[in-house]
């Protein structure tokens, strides 16, 4: 939506447009009232990046207008955290809309957006088990323009998985360590690298992991200087704090 407006804004002082025809195209009230649910249109012009539905806990049928009025504002959706039925609801609609069932997110892109450039950003998992927190945070990143890379299953139960990684890892310039069970990967790829490390602790675990909270207590823990942590599960929260600090250092 900022393309749009700073494009509308250059037609305007260029003589291309009239003002009264750039305020018919900005006329639209910021947020959308559906009665169970309030769009923010504008949050892209805000934030960056426009809003993101979180699909756990809506209806198909709610997720389908949501996504309706977002899309008829040019800045396609994302879903995030969206079961079986959602995707498979979703894909019916929207036959271009990218799936990915790892991930559980579902991506229409706006009319002429770029494919994602490589951007530097690098996922790391400790298991196979964190796989999906890990694909919720690559599609995000995906959805905001940023390609990432993934290195898969190199958790501290075998330290030599990490270690033979290091040209990888210093070669990145964010990387989003996700970690269940005892949380310790973000402490060891943090005193690897100089990049800004974000950590994802996973409810992946025994009893005792608590779902995910023995993980979030080590990661906040850290003894490597300036590891960061989201909330459990969190890849979305992860991606957007990534993006921003690649956007930051552009």
């Amino acid at each position: 939506m900022r393309d749009r407006v700073r494009a509308l804004l250059a037609d305007v002082a260029a003589g291309r447009r009239s003002v009264d025809d750039a305020l018919a195209q900005l006329d639209t009230a910021p947020v959308e009232d559906l009665s169970f649910a309030q769009i923010d249109h504008h949050r892209a012009l805000r934030q960056g990046y426009p809003e993101v539905v979180f699909g756990e806990g809506k209806t198909p049928e709610q997720a389908l207008q949501i996504c309706a009025r977002l899309s008829a504002h040019g800045d396609g959706f994302l879903v995030t955290r969206a079961d079986e039925t959602l995707r498979a609801a979703l894909a019916a609609v929207y036959a271009e809309a990218e799936v990915d069932a790892l991930g559980r997110t579902v991506l229409l892109r706006r009319a002429g957006a770029p494919a994602p450039a490589a951007s530097g950003a690098l996922v790391v998992t400790a298991g196979t088990g964190d796989l999906p927190v890990a694909q919720e945070c690559i599609e995000t990143l995906r959805a905001f323009g940023h390609g990432a890379r993934r290195v898969a299953d190199v958790g501290v139960a075998g330290i030599h998985r990490v270690l033979a990684q290091q040209e990888t890892l210093r070669a990145a310039r964010v990387v989003v360590v996700v970690a269940g069970m005892d949380g310790a990967l973000p402490s060891v790829v943090g005193g690897m690298v100089r990049v800004p490390v974000i950590a994802v602790p996973t409810s992946v675990g025994y009893g005792a992991s608590f779902r995910g909270l023995s993980a979030l207590l080590t990661m906040l823990n850290s003894c490597a200087a300036g590891v960061v942590v989201c909330n459990i599960d969190n890849g979305f929260g992860a991606a957007v704090a990534a993006a921003r600090i690649l956007e930051l250092s552009a």
